[in-house]
């Protein structure tokens, strides 16, 4: 008796394209209004991008709404030929949707999300949960696992947290977070700002910045008050980055790693 394949089924295209059909049922709206129903969605990672996107056949689309785009965003995705105008409500959207030239794709139209580019749909679901800023990739994995290691974090040689019992966040592709109860934190150090982001994987942050001297990123703490299930474990923790902060763990000093965040972290203003 044959076995069912297991092989992965991921593909690419010779634009530089990869991608993969999604079981999930997706639905996209702006506003009230439902832009995209489909149970026949596609994944796709454009070169270069660490986060997938979604395409959706073109007759899982209210196509009514949209329209040849006014003014074209050329160069903005991976070989787009055909970018489009949503009109919702009577409000114009520009360039919120597009189709890829790839011939694997042909007959789909990827959306730009809001919470991620400032402009498109703005509510998105797969099956009945909200999703925020990308799709959730198959391929990344996100584990919140509590810990009794000795964690301790400095900002210009100040202590600044000291614990030992941190959740420790691993999360694919980026360096282990380390989320610290607040009563071992010198909260009192930083200021809250009005900064929030918002991540698929464990909610929405709020953030604080370091009140002392010295050239010390701004929002350099964050804390996610209500996270996702999947990262429920550091809900009201408090994490640092550890790109811009020297970080100790049971007696040896962390290198500071590069990351995708570590040409945003410039230094802000001494308070």
């Amino acid at each position: 008796m044959s076995t069912p394949s297991t092989a992965p089924s991921l593909r690419g295209t010779p634009e530089g394209l990869r991608w993969e059909p999604s079981a999930r049922w997706v639905r996209g709206r702006k506003g009230d209004v439902t832009v995209v129903d489909s149970r026949r969605p596609v994944l796709v990672w454009e070169p270069d991008v660490p986060v997938p996107l979604y395409a959706f056949p073109r007759d899982e689309v209210r196509t009514d709404l949209l329209r040849p785009a006014g003014n074209p965003r050329t160069g903005t995705h991976t070989g787009s030929t055909v970018f489009y105008d949503l009109l919702v409500g009577g409000e114009l959207l520009e360039n919120a949707a597009w189709t890829f030239p790839a011939a694997d794709l042909a007959g789909h139209i990827a959306f730009e999300w809001f919470r991620r580019t400032g402009r498109g749909l703005d509510h998105w679901y797969e099956e009945e949960e909200e999703i925020f800023v990308h799709p959730r990739d198959p391929y990344k994995r996100v584990d919140a696992l509590p810990s009794s290691r000795h964690v301790r974090i400095e900002i210009g040689g100040t202590v600044v947290a000291d614990t030992g019992r941190p959740v420790l966040l691993f999360e694919t592709g980026l360096p282990t977070r380390y989320y610290i109860p607040r009563e071992d934190v010198r909260l009192d150090l930083f200021e809250p700002t009005e900064h929030r982001t918002a991540c698929p994987y464990k909610g929405t942050a709020a953030y604080w910045s370091w009140r002392g001297e010295g050239d010390v990123p701004a929002d350099i703490v964050w804390s996610y008050a209500d996270p996702l299930p999947a990262a429920g474990a550091v809900r009201g923790l408090l994490a640092f980055y550890n790109e811009a902060v020297d970080i100790t763990v049971d007696g040896e000093r962390l290198d500071r790693p590069v990351t995708p965040f570590t040409a945003a972290l410039s230094p802000g203003p001494a308070h």
